[in-house]
């Protein structure tokens, strides 16, 4: 595992090789102390168009790919269950 590697979970695999995915993290609220849920979606490139919706992926940083497209799909670290 990369030091910058992040991993994260396909919400939309609609586009040509590409995919949104979700990381999401807790932090503590400064004042309150209770709890919450951040969500951060990011676009990826995924050359292969394998990761399906549901899916786990690991994530590294690259240069620009296009306006909203700055990282690249690795690897699939879970597959999401078949229904």
């Amino acid at each position: 595992m990369a030091k910058s590697e992040i991993i994260g979970r396909v919400v939309s695999n609609k586009m040509a090789k590409s995919v949104v995915v979700t990381i999401e993290r807790q932090v503590r609220h400064g004042v309150y102390g209770k709890l919450q849920r951040l969500t951060s979606r990011f676009m990826a490139h995924d050359e292969e168009s394998s990761a399906k919706v549901g899916d786990q992926v690991a994530l590294v940083p690259s240069r620009p790919l296009s306006r909203r497209k700055r990282w690249v799909v690795t690897r699939i670290v879970k597959s999401a269950k078949e229904i």
